[in-house]
Parts: structure tokens; C-alpha cells; sequence
């Protein structure tokens, strides 16, 4: 055995007798210390024949398991890891199908098959939903691992009982197996293995050891001569070194770390030198941090000390991190990548020189509006790299919200992010569980209801009016406001009261935004932002002086008309 992981891979794709190939595949083999830390993975989708956009869902579910599995925490199994990516990819396939022309056609939307596998350590993680297949050669002999997700009808008709985006609910094989050296994996469409016999397909690997891409391109042609009508993937992955046995203490390091203690200024923490504790609270402890030898600035972000027991913190926790990594914008918190195994549970960031929302409102109490949309606008470019992933923030509040020494505004805080398609985190909230800030936490929550794209709007309409005010636009009544009899209740201050420039219009683009009922808000967050920089058609009809106002001779002049008319039609009785 060496120290580590090497595997050998041939791949070949064809769109075979179709006009479009809607299969995707991919090998991800990563540097150290993911290597060791995550293993390497496999992954390979089938598009439907029925869909014109499987295309679509194949390429994004391979691409984005092979990307956002490599996001997770490095605390987390493998299993949960590639779980959690599965369910927020399904729930995300599964939307687009909802908000596309295919609706009610779920056989025409954005759904495919799904087979992977992540070899880490001496263990092989499959996981797999829909009709492609992976097998085992060993030796001479080819198992099948995985078990076709498809119904028959009759000999010539059947459809795919379970697939991704197909439904809001995944339900996806899981096993893990030991892995010797010299074990290799199959990965095929149905177009291949329904048309290339078994012992084809054993022969050509092994005439063709050496070159993997050969006998897997050989395969799919066997399967063309065949008669295959449709489109033709393999995938070969031979196991050639397995790390030493004692991966096994690390792969167990890896899953189960410790929580650090309070960290202490000047103290080498995992090849971070901590300078000083900039926050500590009941959530968390965030350190200043240079990493040793390149002196870089980071943050440290470690588990409360009084929370280290609780399950459902750490796994929010946890989540943080992955969330941190899945989103790329200038407006977002980005986060370092581990470059050195990890000993301890904590996260790391770049360091943002600059101040909070909070303190920067204090240093400005009465900024000028297009200072106000400035910012506003930047946090809603960051919010919407959170929906576009299908991603609530759900705790927006100016301590979240950094703005750094070039003016650039980032979100941070990611602990009460919620995201599409994971279970612990959908679930609807209780008002024992709300995980968000009450001042600015958008009042359906406060009801038990699941937020919104709008949920994040109210919290971003709160900041807004915060800035031109100083003040809260229901004052502390929301979080008092626990009934939609009390909500409906609740009287929005307008910003006009204040001794303040601001036009009248600018007004009811607060009072919407932070609109109480969900459905009375913006629908979008640009709407939000363009009507922040000119009235709307709405408030221009409403506040536009009426006829006899503006032109007092035409208002008479239509008036006479209008009578004389009726006058011409008593006398033609």
C-alpha cells in the first residue's frame, strides 16, 4: 500500500443514433489534503428521451455534485455529504421543472438519471437513482451494484420510477463496500449495457488495461453495432493504490472532530497564528488570524463553548461552511480553502478590512440617499446569489453586513441560511426555533410559516428605512406580532414624518417592501431597487393632481360637452 489514493480512468461519450447527447459524466481526483480528507469521485447522469432540456439537468447534476461535494465540511461522512448535495440538486432540477413550461409534464422537465461514487480511504460510496448501472470486476467476474429504478409496462413499454427533479422527494440507494487494489468500476447508460453483452465487456478491459479510454470508447461502439438507438457512456475506474491502513485513524480524525477550545492571541492554531478575538457570543467565537508562513489574514470561526453538546447547532454549523463554499460574489463572505489537514471543527475566511452596517450607521446617522441606495443595492446583488441556489438568508441585519475600506458591501453569517431540498433545515419553523434577528425578521416567520425570496426583501426594506431614519418602520411591534390579527395591526411609519429630504415616493417603496402580508411585497428584489431610483407608474397615477386642478378650462370644457351630449339625446326621445 502507499500513502495514497491512485486510481486509473478511461471515459467515452456519443450521442450515438440521436440528434443530442443527454448524458454527462465526470471524475473529480483532488489535490492533497481533499484527497484524503474527501476521496475521489465519479459521477455520471442519463437524460430522459421524453425531455428536450435533460440535457440541461444531466450536465447540472454532474457538475454540481462534483463541485459541491468538495464544498462540504471535511466533518462530514461521506454519505451525508453527497446526500446533502443530492437533495438541494433535486430540489433545484425540481423547481425549474415547476417554473417552466413543463409543469404538469414532469416526463418532458429537467430530470435524469444519477449513479457516483466517492472511493475514499479502502471504502466505495455508491449512490445511485434511475436506470444507468455501475458493477464491480473483479477478477473475471462483473456484479451489478446498483438496481434499475425502472417499471415495466410490457416488453416494450415502461417509464423511470424514480430519478432526480422528477419529484420534491429524493429518495436515493445508498452502499458502501471495501475496495482491494486492482477492483474496477463500470459506470454505463442503458444504451450501452442494454446492447454490449457482459463478457464483451470484461474481455475489452482487459485486453486494453492500459489504456482505459480505448476499451471504453470499444465498448460503446460494441453497443452501436448492436443496434443501440440511443445515446452511449462508459466510464472505467480501476483502483491501482490503496492508502496505508491507517487512513482508516484519519479518515476517523476527519468525520469526528474535536471542538477547539477558546483560542487564545499569539497561540499557533492549526498553522493559523491568532491575533486577537474580534467577537464572542452564545453562537460562536471569531478570531483575527494570520496563516503561518504567508502571514495572510483570515477569519476564525469556531462553535460556542456552550454549545458544543448541541447536535442541531453544529450541524448548522457545519452547513455554514458548505454554504460559504457553494456561493461565488463579490457581495458574499468568500471562504478560504483548507490547505492543511484540519485537527479542530472551526471555519475560515477572508478577512474583510473594514466595518459593520451597525457601525457604520453610528459613524453615519444621516447619509444621503444615493449613499443609502448604494448599499441597498449591493446587499440585494449579494441576496440574490443566496436565491439563485435556491437559498434563503433568513438573517439579514446590518451586524451581518460588512462594508470593507473600497466601499464593497459583503453579507456574512450564514448560521440561519436555509436551503432548498435539506430536510433538518426545511422543516417548517416553530417560534421556539426562529434562528433569525426579531427587529428584522419578516413577520411569517414569526406565524410559523416557511419564508420566501420576500422574507429576505422585508429584512433588506428594514435596513433601508434603518439607514434614512435611524429607526425601525413598526418600531419593536413585530416581534410582539405573533397573530396575523396582531400583525394586521401593525402601522408603518412613514419616513416623510422625519426632518429629512427624502421624496414622497421613495416612502411607499419602504412601506411595500416592508409590507407585513408576503404577497403585498415586491416580487422580485429588482423591482425592489429600480423603483428605489424612480417613482413607480402607480404612485405618479396617485399622486397626480386631478383635471380641474392642472387645466381648469379643459375640466369645463369636457364637462359642457358631456352635457351637451346628454341634453342632444332627451331632445332625439
Amino acid at each position: 500500500m502507499s500513502s495514497q489514493l491512485k486510481v486509473s480512468v478511461g471515459q467515452y461519450s456519443d450521442k450515438g443514433r440521436k440528434a443530442v447527447n443527454q448524458d454527462f459524466h465526470g471524475v473529480y481526483r483532488p489535490e492533497e489534503p481533499q484527497l484524503t480528507a474527501k476521496g475521489i469521485a465519479i459521477a455520471l447522469a442519463d437524460g430522459i428521451s421524453s425531455s428536450d432540456v435533460s440535457q440541461i439537468a444531466s450536465e447540472a447534476a454532474v457538475a454540481g455534485f462534483l463541485a459541491d461535494y468538495f464544498c462540504t465540511s471535511d466533518a462530514w461522512s461521506v454519505k451525508k455529504s453527497a446526500q446533502r448535495v443530492l437533495m438541494a440538486t433535486n430540489s433545484w432540477l425540481y423547481s425549474q421543472t415547476r417554473q417552466s413550461q413543463y409543469r404538469y409534464e414532469k416526463d418532458k422537465g429537467y430530470v435524469c438519471t444519477f449513479s457516483a461514487m466517492v472511493i475514499k480511504s479502502t471504502t466505495a460510496h455508491v449512490f445511485h437513482v434511475g436506470d444507468a448501472r455501475i458493477y464491480r470486476l473483479r477478477g473475471d467476474e462483473l456484479e451489478q451494484l446498483t438496481n434499475d429504478h425502472r417499471f415495466w409496462i410490457s416488453h416494450e413499454q415502461s417509464y423511470l420510477s424514480r430519478a432526480l427533479g422528477i419529484d420534491c422527494h429524493l429518495e436515493i440507494d445508498y452502499q458502501a463496500l471495501q475496495v482491494e487494489a486492482g477492483d474496477i468500476f463500470l459506470f454505463a447508460t442503458d444504451g450501452v449495457y442494454e446492447y454490449a453483452e457482459c463478457q464483451f465487456m470484461v474481455a475489452t478491459i482487459t485486453d486494453h488495461a492500459s489504456d482505459l479510454d480505448t476499451a471504453a470508447r470499444i465498448i460503446a461502439e460494441q453497443a452501436f453495432r448492436q443496434g443501440s438507438t440511443d445515446n452511449l457512456t462508459a466510464q472505467i475506474i480501476r483502483v491501482d493504490e490503496l492508502p496505508s491502513q491507517d487512513a482508516n485513524e484519519i479518515h476517523q480524525q476527519l468525520t469526528e472532530l474535536p471542538c477547539p477550545p477558546i483560542l487564545e492571541a499569539r497561540a499557533v492554531f492549526d498553522g493559523f497564528q491568532i491575533i486577537r478575538e474580534l467577537h464572542a457570543s452564545s453562537r460562536s467565537h471569531v478570531y483575527l488570524a494570520a496563516e503561518v508562513g504567508s502571514d495572510t489574514p483570515v477569519i476564525i470561526k469556531t462553535p460556542s463553548i456552550d454549545l458544543q453538546q448541541d447536535p442541531a447547532y453544529l450541524e448548522r454549523f457545519l452547513t455554514e461552511e458548505w454554504i460559504a463554499r457553494r456561493i461565488n460574489d463579490v457581495h458574499v463572505l468568500k471562504p478560504c480553502m483548507q490547505t492543511r489537514k484540519r485537527n479542530f471543527l472551526y471555519t475560515v475566511s477572508e478577512f474583510i478590512d473594514g466595518q459593520t452596517l451597525t457601525q457604520w450607521m453610528i459613524d453615519h446617522p444621516k447619509p444621503d440617499l444615493e449613499t443609502v441606495r448604494g448599499i441597498v443595492e449591493q446587499i440585494a446583488k449579494g441576496l440574490r446569489a443566496f436565491h439563485r441556489l435556491e437559498m434563503l438568508h433568513q438573517d439579514l441585519r446590518p451586524a451581518n453586513i460588512m462594508i470593507d475600506g473600497t466601499g464593497t458591501v459583503k453579507i456574512i453569517d450564514f448560521g440561519s441560511t436555509r436551503v432548498a431540498g435539506l430536510a433538518e433545515i426545511t422543516r417548517p419553523f416553530a417560534p421556539s426555533d426562529l434562528l433569525g434577528t426579531a427587529q428584522y425578521m419578516a413577520p411569517e416567520y414569526l406565524l410559523g410559516e416557511g419564508g420566501s425570496p420576500r422574507s429576505d426583501l422585508f429584512s433588506l426594506g428594514v435596513i433601508a428605512y434603518q439607514m434614512l431614519t435611524g429607526k425601525l418602520p413598526y418600531g419593536a411591534q413585530v416581534a410582539k406580532a405573533r397573530t396575523r390579527a396582531a400583525q394586521n395591526k401593525l402601522a408603518y411609519k412613514s419616513v416623510l414624518h422625519d426632518n429629512r429630504e427624502i421624496p414622497a415616493w421613495i416612502d411607499d417603496v419602504l412601506k411595500k417592501a416592508v409590507h407585513p402580508q408576503p404577497h403585498k411585497r415586491y416580487d422580485e428584489l429588482s423591482e425592489f431597487i429600480f423603483e428605489l431610483r424612480q417613482p413607480s407608474q402607480q404612485f405618479l397615477n396617485k399622486a397626480r393632481p386631478p383635471l380641474m386642478d392642472r387645466n381648469p378650462v379643459l375640466f369645463w370644457k369636457g364637462l359642457c360637452f358631456l352635457l351637451a351630449m346628454v341634453i342632444a339625446g332627451l331632445l332625439v326621445q
